[in-house]
C-alpha cells in the first residue's frame, strides 16, 4: 500500500468514528462568546444615567433626535474620521443602514437608480466578500459583478475598468480593515484609487463597511488611510458612505450603529428615516458613550476582547499547520489575520463543498462553502470560512481536528495524484 492509499485509509477511519459519536458544534457565523458578551454586561447593570438632558439639550427620554445625540455623533465619529454633523446614529445593527442606504437610492431618492434607463442595477462585490452584503443585493433586485480580492484589497484595474464604462454599474461593498473572510486591509493606494477614480455613474457610491476597525488580533495595529478625506480631496464627497457598529465591541442584540458621509447625504437618509421613525434608542446611545467614552477606552475594551479571541486564531493556525505544513501544503491554504473575525481556507478545487458536507454530517456546522461569492457561486468550489470566536478552546481543537480528517479525506479521493 503505497502513502496516499494509507493515508487515505486513515481519514476514512477517523472519519467512520466521527459519525459514531456525532458532535454539536457551530462554526458558521462570527458571533462573539459568552466570555466576550460579559465584557460589556456593566453597560446594563452598573451604567447609570443622572442627567436626561443630552450634550444638544434632547430628554433622551422623550420623542426628537433623529440624527443621534451629539455625544454619541461626536463619539463614533472617531472612529469614522467624520464630524458630528456627518454622522448619524442608529440602532444595533449596521446591516439596517446599509439596507436603508441601498433601497433609498434604488427605489425612493429623486432619480431612482430602479427608474434609469440603465438596468438592471450593478454594483461590484470584491470576493471573497461577505454574504450578507450579498444578500441585500440579490434581495433588491442588484445585479452582482464578482471582482477579485489581491490581498491589499479589490483588482483595482479591473474595478476600474469596469466602472468607467458602465453606467449601470451603481455601487459597491468594501470591507476595507480586516475583511470578511480574507482578513486582508485595503492599501493607500487601493483607497485613493477608489476615491478617485473616473465612474460612469454619476451618482456611484461605495458603502464602506468599516465592521472591524478596532478590531486587532496581533500587537501590528493595521490602520488605513481616510477614504471620506481623500474622496472629498478628489472632488467627490457624496461618493463615500461608512458604516460601524458596536456589535461585536458591546453587546450585538443592544447595540449601537454609525453612518458617517456628507451632510447632503447624512441629511438625506435622515428625510427617509423620519418617514418610519422619530428616532433611535437615544437612552441606549447615552448608555454606549458613557461606557466607551473616547478613543483610548475603545482600545482598552478591545485588547480584552482580543485576550479572549487572539488564542483561538493562533490554534487554528497550528492545527492546520501541523496538518498541511512542509509537503502537505499543496491541501489547502490559509489566512492568518492580524484581524476581525475570520479565517479563510482555500481548498482545491471542487473541495469546499464536500468538506462542508462531511462536516456537517458529523455535527459540525460551518459556513455554507462558497458562500462568500455572489450568489453562493465560485466555479472553482474552494472556499471555506471559519468563524471561531463562539466556540470554546477545547471545542475548536476538536472541531479543527475533524476540520483536517475531512480535507483530507476530500482531497485524497479528488486528486489521484498527490
Amino acid at each position: 500500500m503505497d502513502h496516499k492509499e494509507s493515508r487515505l485509509d486513515r481519514a476514512k477511519s477517523q472519519y467512520a468514528l466521527y459519525k459514531e459519536r456525532p458532535l454539536d458544534i457551530s462554526m458558521a457565523r462570527g458571533i462573539p462568546s459568552e466570555e466576550q458578551l460579559k465584557l460589556s454586561e456593566s453597560l446594563i447593570s452598573d451604567i447609570k444615567i443622572d442627567k436626561w438632558l443630552s450634550e444638544d439639550d434632547l430628554d433622551i427620554r422623550n420623542y426628537g433626535g433623529l440624527y443621534g445625540i451629539e455625544e454619541a455623533r461626536e463619539l463614533f465619529g472617531t472612529l469614522l474620521n467624520t464630524t458630528a454633523e456627518e454622522t448619524l446614529i442608529g440602532g444595533n445593527s449596521s446591516l439596517q443602514l446599509m439596507f436603508s442606504v441601498l433601497s433609498h437610492h434604488m427605489f425612493t431618492k429623486e432619480n431612482p437608480w430602479s427608474a434609469s434607463k440603465d438596468m438592471p442595477v450593478k454594483f461590484i462585490c470584491p470576493s471573497p466578500g461577505y454574504d450578507r452584503h450579498w444578500s441585500m443585493l440579490e434581495y433588491l433586485g442588484i445585479k452582482m459583478i464578482p471582482v477579485e480580492l489581491t490581498g491589499s484589497g479589490p483588482n483595482m484595474e479591473v474595478v476600474e475598468k469596469l466602472v468607467s464604462q458602465d453606467p449601470s454599474i451603481k455601487g459597491m461593498f468594501v470591507v476595507p480593515k480586516y475583511n470578511n473572510p480574507t482578513g486582508e486591509s485595503v492599501s493607500n493606494e487601493v483607497v485613493d484609487r477608489l476615491a478617485g477614480m473616473h465612474t460612469a455613474a454619476d451618482d456611484f457610491l461605495i458603502l464602506w463597511d468599516n465592521a472591524y476597525v478596532v478590531h486587532h488580533l496581533t500587537n501590528e495595529k493595521v490602520e488605513i488611510k481616510d477614504i471620506f478625506s481623500a474622496s472629498k480631496a478628489f472632488g467627490h464627497p457624496d461618493r463615500v458612505i461608512q458604516f460601524v457598529s458596536t456589535s461585536k465591541m458591546t453587546l450585538p442584540g443592544a447595540g449601537v450603529s454609525a453612518m458617517g458621509a456628507s451632510t447632503h447625504n447624512i441629511n438625506e437618509m435622515a428625510k427617509y428615516f423620519g418617514k418610519q421613525l422619530i428616532s433611535f434608542d437615544k437612552i441606549n446611545q447615552k448608555r454606549h458613550v458613557k461606557f466607551l467614552k473616547d478613543e483610548s477606552t475603545i482600545a482598552a475594551h478591545m485588547e480584552k476582547h482580543r485576550d479572549i479571541l487572539e488564542p483561538k486564531f493562533t490554534w487554528i493556525d497550528a492545527i492546520l499547520s501541523a496538518y498541511f505544513g512542509g509537503e502537505n501544503n499543496s491541501f489547502v491554504e490559509w489566512t492568518t489575520p492580524k484581524g476581525g473575525y475570520f479565517v479563510h481556507l482555500t481548498t482545491r478545487a471542487n473541495c469546499a463543498r464536500k468538506i462542508v458536507e462531511l462536516m456537517s454530517a458529523i455535527g459540525i456546522t460551518l459556513t455554507p462553502a462558497n458562500a462568500a461569492y455572489p450568489y453562493g457561486s465560485n466555479p472553482l468550489d474552494n472556499s471555506i470560512r471559519l468563524a471561531p470566536s463562539f466556540v470554546s478552546l477545547d471545542q475548536l481543537e476538536i472541531a479543527m481536528e475533524a476540520l483536517c480528517v475531512c480535507i483530507d479525506l476530500v482531497t485524497l479521493e479528488n486528486y489521484e495524484n498527490l
